[in-house]
This record gives C-alpha cells, structure tokens and sequence, in this order.
C-alpha cells in the first residue's frame, strides 16, 4: 500500500509549531492542495494562514475532550490524511510524587486522542481511501528515567497504532507509525535533549517518503534509526507479519 500526498487534502493535530508545522510546510511544498490545522488556539496558527492562504485553514481541537474531536471530523470530512501529532509530555518517574496525575494527563492526549481521532475519522478515511500518520516516539520502544509516564503513554498508543493498521488493511487505509529521537522541538527542550536534537523537517520529509514507500514504521533520525537496526528483524516477522502468518 502506497499514499503519495501530491494534491490531497490532509489535516495535522499539533499544526502550529515544531514537529506538526514542519508536516504542514512539507505537505504543502510536496503539493498537498489542502492542509487543516487542527490547534486548541486559532491565532497560533495566523502566520502560516498569512503565507499559504487558502490552502491552510484553521480548525479548533481540544485533544482531551472527545466530543472536540468528534466535531473537529464533522469540519473536515474530506479528508485523505490524517496527521496526529499533538502530544503531551510531563517530566516524571515512576517513584515521582506527580507520576499518577502526570500519566493521566499524557495518556489523556497521547492514547485516549488517538482512539478518538481513530473512531471520529473512521468512515471518513475508509470512504476517501485515506491514511493516518501516528506520531509515536523511540520512547514507546524503550522506557527513560525523566519521562517515564510520557514512555509508558506512547508505548500504549504504539499498541494502539499497530491494531489500527490490522482493522483498516482491508479497507486500504494506510497507517504509519512514526518514532522519532529527539528532535528539536519545546518538548525536547522541556525534556533537556536539545544538544542531540535534529531538525524537524527530517521527520515531516521522513513520513512524505515514507508513505509513499507504503511503510508502517518510520525511524526518521539518526537516533531512531539506532533503534531501526535493533528492532528491524522483531518488526518485520512479528509486527509487521500478516494477522494470519
């Protein structure tokens, strides 16, 4: 399965800096006709209505209200792509005296936005034969001290990820499952990984080839790809395996 992003119309959570705004710049360079950004707050979005005009559009999204989401694809039915990129990252440990409400709050946007974005935009990604990008993390593979619960959040949205691609196979919706290292963005600085972050553009060109490629994971950076070459085998005989091999 392949998706080539040329003239499709695509909607990107998080739209309005790092990460997400790189997706949006690359789509629209790579001839995307149509990008929504999907931001909590609709004047962090203004420059970039000011520089591509018409072709971006801003829609209001509160990842942790589902009913947000829900009416969030009732605004953008003709969507092809979907891009979930907002996250949420507290610093916290296991034995931290935040890690239970910290865990909650990731795993309010993290998880619990991805299962509703799924099931909001399921007829809509089934009809227009579409694909959803999911932004997961190194971090869903490997847990690390200082972002614990933000690890333990993403590893339960990868596994969430995983089973979408099995429901929608047979309706040719295509999923990706992204995971980056770190890359230089607010939560890599909140995080203290700015000295080894990489640009975000090396993740929003990453997922453009990866889907046209028809890929499932994406190890974008140098980093995630230490990551690639260890779990490669694992991914590809268990993971990435047809439900009935």
């Amino acid at each position: 399965m392949a998706f080539n992003v040329e003239s499709k119309i695509a909607l990107v959570t998080g739209a309005n800096r790092g990460i997400g705004r790189a997706i949006v710049e690359n789509l629209l360079a790579a001839g995307s006709k149509k990008v929504y950004l999907a931001v909590r707050n609709p004047a962090s979005t203004s420059e970039l209505e000011s520089k591509y005009g018409e072709r971006v559009k801003t829609l209001i999204v509160d990842m942790e209200d589902s009913q947000s989401i829900y009416a969030l694809a009732e605004q953008a039915s003709d969507v092809e792509l979907l891009v979930n990129n907002a996250g949420r990252l507290e610093i916290s440990d296991p034995l931290s005296d935040n890690a239970a409400l910290a865990l909650q709050k990731e795993l309010t946007v993290n998880t619990f936005g991805l299962l509703h974005i799924a099931q909001a935009f399921n007829e809509i990604l089934v009809q227009n034969h579409g694909a959803l990008v999911q932004m997961n993390s190194v971090a869903s593979m490997k847990n690390f001290l200082g972002v614990s619960t933000y690890s333990a959040s993403k590893a339960a949205s990868y596994a969430i990820t995983q089973g979408l691609r099995e429901q929608w196979v047979e309706n040719g919706v295509q999923v990706l499952s992204v995971h980056p290292g770190p890359i230089a963005t607010d939560m890599a600085e909140s995080a203290g990984m700015l000295e080894v972050a990489e640009p975000a553009d090396v993740v929003a060109k990453g997922i453009i080839d990866a889907l046209a490629a028809g890929q499932f994971h994406l190890f974008p950076d140098a980093i995630a790809r230490q990551f690639e070459q260890q779990y490669k085998s694992y991914a590809e005989t268990i993971i990435e395996a047809p439900a009935s091999e």
